[in-house]
């Protein structure tokens, strides 16, 4: 029988529409073969639509010290099956996947690029990697991206008999099939004809929306440490086992710090000084090979190299505090500003970062070890407001890492403008940033030289045209810290004329000017996972003499579950006086409630580009 070439095979219409890449076939196969050793054999067809897909044309293979590349073959097609190029060993590029401020790190990325100018064409791909780290198993997420469709793709993990498997599945469109053989278990899953999906606007998560199989071991073990990952509380005692015994610190040292600390009226003063002796001696630099990735450098290392990473910093900050009296867990988080929270009801390595936590009588003390710039105590869009798996003698337990509410993320602005005739305006400008408000001054009052931070700011400050003469900060650093910027800006033209009237908009530094489009019919949760803040914006203006109110907008309050916003104008005189106030919340909300956000944002839009009118008085 003749068979047709999958490049040259039809795909239906209804699967391709909105689509840049098809997945013709995908078969990802991972066999464990024992505690200590797994092997992944990753098959796939995939065609290329167009430009916008391109990208997958490419294949990134990571490895390192613990995974290697067995092989890595590929071949591609033109759309009536033509062979366009077979992958050659010279063809695979290998490049270091170290990341910024990376000293030590084995990880690499073998590169295979079978792009091409004409579309469709298709491309064929197939490796085998083999591994010794069993601390992670696949992820199986078949549509993986928006704009692509999957004709067939299969998911197929191997155990030996008696061995458990832990899986967690979400969205599957046809169930586990499960299979025994004499030697092995075999779980199958599999997924047919997945049309495109589009993310709405303030929508869940791509990957709420798709089928998706998390698989981990029960028992596993990492060049020689063996653990168990069957709860929380087991996967902290095999942290424990790598932690064992590396928080030795040289007795000058510890002689060194109980001086540093002797005056300290309190526990958290202890903690704040051993912290600023951290942030003032040592620097973050990653260091990841083999078990290494997962178990920090002795503290005795980090005292005389004055460097490590996350779980050196960490770990020796912890040592330091036990030199001093002071009782500390370290935190296993997954790190990064929106980033996703960890799945708890699934406990597996999901985890980037580790910080501090210092229990204290009133609250807890979470410490960043890494920062030598940021406040002992605030954890901020980085790793606050998620779940983190806090590692205690008796093992694991999640904990909430701080949250941070609308009343801790606040932007509190005062302004003072001087109009002339031509609508030119001299501003001062005085706003106190907390919270994660204070984050991107705060950078730049560390990582900016001056004239890196004066072009910064002119990307911050939204005014139509202006110039900066001068700008100053001040930090205050708290568990809730603070930066208070002073501005003086020339303002060119801000008021307009027509004829003998003068147009002013006092919203001059916070006005709102997206909101999504109206949907028929939402289908998913409206989420608005962004930080919760506040707002509060005072504006006063001095006008030219000689001009009369003509038009004043109405006082504006609005209130629902997203928000709340309120705008209100006075005129005195020559003087405009301008307050706004925006409270917007973190939360989930039912799909039905998105034509209120929707409505909710555009009056927003609409007020703060509200105008005061004033007519010249003549003689």
């Amino acid at each position: 029988m003749n068979m047709l070439h999958p490049a040259q095979a039809h795909t239906s219409e209804d699967l391709t529409k909105g689509a840049h890449v098809v997945i013709r076939s995908e078969e990802k196969v991972f066999t464990v073969n024992s505690v200590s050793n797994g092997t992944l054999v990753y098959k796939a067809t995939i065609t290329i639509l167009d430009e916008n897909g391109k990208d997958k044309a490419q294949l990134y293979v990571l490895y390192d010290k613990l995974t290697k590349v067995d092989y890595l073959k590929a071949t591609s097609y033109d759309r009536f099956g033509k062979k366009i190029k077979t992958l050659r060993k010279s063809d695979i590029v290998d490049v270091s996947a170290v990341s910024n401020g990376t000293l030590f790190e084995d990880s690499r990325i073998k590169v295979a690029d079978m792009r091409h100018t004409v579309y469709p064409y298709t491309v064929e791909y197939e490796y085998q990697t083999t591994t010794s780290n069993m601390l992670f198993y696949p992820v199986w997420m078949p549509l993986n991206e928006e704009n692509m469709a999957v004709e067939k793709s299969t998911f197929r993990v191997l155990v030996p008999t008696g061995m458990q498997l832990r899986y967690l599945e979400k969205n599957l469109p046809t169930p586990l099939k499960k299979e025994t053989t004499a030697t092995q278990e075999v779980y199958t899953w599999q997924a047919q004809n997945l049309a495109p999906i589009e993310t709405e606007p303030y929508g869940v998560e791509f990957r709420e929306l798709v089928p998706l199989v998390r698989t981990a071991p029960v028992t596993f073990e990492v060049e020689g440490y063996q653990g168990n990952m069957h709860t929380w509380k087991d996967y902290g005692l095999w942290v424990n086992k790598l932690n064992n015994g590396r928080d030795v610190l040289p007795d000058a040292t510890m002689q060194k710090l109980q001086t540093l600390v002797a005056d300290a009226k309190t526990p958290e003063e202890k903690v704040r000084k051993i912290y600023h002796y951290l942030q003032s001696n040592t620097r973050y630099v990653a260091i990841q090979l083999g078990i290494g990735g997962w178990q920090p450098f002795e503290a005795s290392f980090v005292d005389g190299k004055g460097y490590g990473d996350c779980k050196a910093l960490t770990n020796y900050t912890q040592a330091m505090l036990k030199a001093v009296g002071i009782n500390s867990y370290q935190a296993l988080i997954e790190a990064g500003e929106d980033e996703a929270d960890i799945i708890t009801e699934f406990p597996s390595q999901q985890f980037n970062h580790v910080a501090l936590c210092v229990p204290l009588q009133q609250d807890s003390l979470w410490l960043e070890c890494t920062d030598q710039n940021k406040a002992a105590g605030y954890a901020g869009s980085f790793t606050g407001s998620r779940h983190a798996l806090l590692i205690t003698p008796e093992g694991g337990k999640i904990v909430k890492t701080p949250a941070y509410r609308a009343t801790d993320n606040t932007q509190i602005r005062h302004i003072e403008v001087k109009l002339d005739e031509k609508g030119n305006g001299l501003a001062h400008v005085t706003t106190v940033f907390r919270g994660e408000q204070q984050e991107g001054r705060s950078n730049a009052i560390h990582l900016m030289e001056p004239d890196m931070q004066k072009k910064w700011l002119y990307s911050q400050v939204e005014v139509p045209s202006f110039d900066i003469n001068s700008y100053k900060w001040e930090e205050k650093k708290d568990k809730i810290p603070a930066v208070t910027e002073n501005l003086e800006l020339s303002l060119r033209q801000y008021a307009t004329f027509s004829g003998k009237r003068l147009f002013l908009t006092p919203n001059l530094m916070n006005k709102r000017t997206y909101a999504p489009g109206r949907k028929e019919k939402r289908t998913s949760e409206v989420v608005l996972s962004s930080m919760a803040y506040v707002d509060v914006d005072t504006v006063s203006f001095e006008l030219p003499e000689g001009y009369a109110l003509e038009f004043k907008p109405q006082d504006l309050n609005l209130a629902n579950d997203f928000g709340k916003y309120s705008a209100q104008f006075k005129v005195d005189g020559r003087q405009v006086t301008y307050i706004r106030r925006m409270q917007m919340e973190k939360g989930r909300f039912k799909p039905e409630t998105y034509s209120a956000l929707v409505d909710f944002l555009n009056k927003i839009i609409a007020a703060d580009s509200q105008q005061v009118v004033f007519v010249k008085n003549i003689p």
